[in-house]
């Protein structure tokens, strides 16, 4: 027997083994249920043979009865509670065999190589890992909550299905299509444990237990039904805290085993892609919170963040000597090849993207809607910095912030003109959105800093508040006559892939996996200074707004990127030192006296 063999078995036998211990503790929870009626069955025959006497034992067998006839209709109830119960689903983008027939070929080549079952079907999900996932719950089925009648009592049978193989979106765009197949080997080859009966019903009997606990903690249910829920709830943690153990070792045997059938398939190449797998993550991670995070705080979401993947990852390889060489695979056909229209797949995933990390809306609107990687810097970062420096100047002027220059200006070396003077009078400046003005709060000896910042911190929780209708919430609440809804996934999609996807997760609030703790009124301070001197430069220095694919929003002077203006601006902020930001205005040749144009 060959190595590769060995494991494999003996993940597979510790696997069975464990399902089976799971299986025992329901039929042991089963038979503790009928215990009661066990026993009032025997009292009762035995008092019509005549072997046991009336009176006191006549007593024992009704009071006995009684009881299991209470006992078995709360364990008929909580066994329907827990079959009824939904299992999480997680959010996906479906993804057709038409919409995607080579990658639907490819993995069914990779199971015939390693003699499983096929996967039932494909779907993207816009993270960086791939797993396998059961949907053979009705409610799991498209469109299931919308049929009613005889198609409802139909569909109310669970059928037996291979599980479901979720793939990471960014891995299409950055993985080539052999490393795609080597990455997806152990996961495909889990379909092989998936398919033993004991595996399978084990599974099912721990979702159910995990539903139904989600189920008794819903909330909204009411006094009425909130008791039987919560009795659901606790008998099911009870049977959940016997099975943790053996489920998470049978999980692990099924790894096992699935690891040791795909040795045997682009082994060697699993080793390079992974270091790809690696590296995707860290792309993928950077994007979302220093590309994308801004974009849907300003009611934007790119339309095109898998494909902004590559350009990210591109950048590193071009800063991090680590990653050098990694590039040099992008001549080899990418996997997102294999879908017809990766396009629509890629802004169906990042639609999704949007739902989970920030909680967006399920359709455009005139508060949401998408923006490309050409449109970024004018939608995006040029609004987001006027937006900023509007709100800081709103606040000053809410706290009475005199309004007069008093700050020394930097000689940029160019003629000012007529009424430009450095110093201008209260009166004049009291329209003027100056840096100067900013700047001289902040440096002024005794200024409250911690007071702007708590005012820059409550106006920001304002604004959101008033957002929130639109983007907090999983569909728009009002009637839309813009755009069509963007839920639908690529070209292709079965009737019902529509739908929601995040009907099947549960009623839990967006964000699902919010990318940043809250912000300190600080930090928030220094974001809208910062903000403020990005729309001198843009304003007054011949600066643009620009895209770094690493570190998101960018300030682009003579074509070049600058970022060397943040630990003055901290200085600023933190010390009420206002040399360091002077001397880099001065020599960048921002105005801080000139008037900036807010959003």
């Amino acid at each position: 027997m060959s190595f590769t063999g060995s494991v494999e078995e003996l993940g597979a036998h510790a696997a069975r083994a464990r399902a089976v211990a799971l299986l025992r503790i329901r039929s042991r929870a089963t038979a503790l249920a009928i215990l009661p009626a066990g026993v009032a069955v025997v009292l009762l025959v035995a008092g019509a043979q005549g072997r046991i006497g009336s009176g006191a034992w006549s007593t024992v067998s009704w009071v006995v009865t009684a009881c299991a006839v209470v006992v078995l209709l709360l364990a008929a109830g909580v066994a329907v509670a827990v079959a009824r119960a939904r299992p999480a689903v997680s959010p996906t983008v479906p993804l057709t065999e038409a919409a995607a027939p080579d990658l639907y070929r490819l993995v069914r080549d990779l199971a015939g190589r390693l003699d499983v079952p096929a996967p039932s079907a494909i779907a993207l999900t816009p993270d960086c890992d791939s797993w396998l996932e059961d949907r053979t719950h009705p409610a799991a089925q498209p469109g299931a909550k919308d049929l009613t009648g005889p198609a409802r009592a139909r569909r109310g049978r669970r059928v037996p299905a291979p599980p479901v193989l979720v793939i990471g979106s960014p891995f299409l765009w950055w993985m080539r299509v052999a490393e795609l197949r080597a990455v997806l080997a152990p996961v495909v080859a889990g379909t092989g444990p998936s398919a033993h009966p004991d595996i399978a019903a084990a599974r099912r009997f721990v979702r159910g237990l995990d539903a139904a606990v989600a189920d008794a903690e819903a909330p909204g249910q009411g006094f009425i039904r909130g008791i039987p829920a919560a009795f659901v709830g606790w008998i099911a943690r009870a049977l959940l805290r016997g099975c943790r153990d053996h489920a998470a070792e049978m999980e692990r045997g099924v790894a096992a085993a699935a690891s040791g059938r795909a040795q045997e398939v682009d082994y060697r190449l699993r080793i390079v892609a992974q270091e790809q797998v690696g590296l995707a993550y860290a792309g993928w991670d950077r994007l979302l919170t220093r590309v994308a995070l801004p974009a849907w705080r300003m009611g934007r979401w790119p339309s095109r963040l898998d494909a902004g993947v590559v350009s990210a990852l591109t950048e590193l390889s071009r800063r991090d000597r680590l990653a050098e060489g990694f590039t040099s695979r992008l001549g080899e056909r990418p996997a997102c090849d294999l879908i017809e229209e990766p396009g629509a797949a890629d802004e169906a995933a990042s639609l999704l993207a949007a739902r989970l990390f920030h909680g967006g809306p399920a359709e455009t609107g005139p508060g949401w809607s998408p923006v490309d990687w050409q449109q970024y810097p004018e939608e995006v970062v040029d609004r987001k910095w006027r937006t900023e420096a509007a709100r800081l100047h709103r606040v000053l002027d809410a706290m009475g912030v005199a309004t007069g220059v008093s700050v020394r200006v930097p000689d940029t070396g160019r003629d000012t003109g007529p009424g430009s003077a450095p110093h201008a009078s209260a009166a004049e400046a009291s329209a003027m959105p100056t840096l100067a003005r900013v700047i001289d709060h902040l440096a002024t000896p005794g200024a409250d800093s911690e007071a702007l910042a708590a005012g820059i911190g409550a106006a920001v929780a304002r604004d959101e508040e008033r957002a929130a209708p639109r983007s907090l919430t999983g569909t728009n609440t009002e009637p839309s006559n813009t755009e069509p809804s963007n839920t639908a996934p690529a070209a292709g999609a079965p009737a019902g892939a529509g739908t929601d996807p995040l009907d099947l997760w549960g009623p839990v609030p967006l964000p699902l996996f919010p990318l940043q703790p809250p912000r300190t009124g600080m930090e928030l301070l220094a974001d809208h200074v910062v903000a403020m001197v990005c729309c001198a430069a843009v304003d007054t220095a011949g600066a643009a707004p620009g895209l770094d694919w690493l570190d998101g929003p960018a300030l682009l002077v003579d074509g070049g990127r600058r970022s060397d203006f943040g630990a003055p601006v901290l200085s600023l902020v933190e010390d009420g030192d206002a040399e360091p930001l002077l001397s880099w205005l001065s020599a960048v040749g921002v105005r801080t006296d000139k008037p900036v144009r807010l959003g």
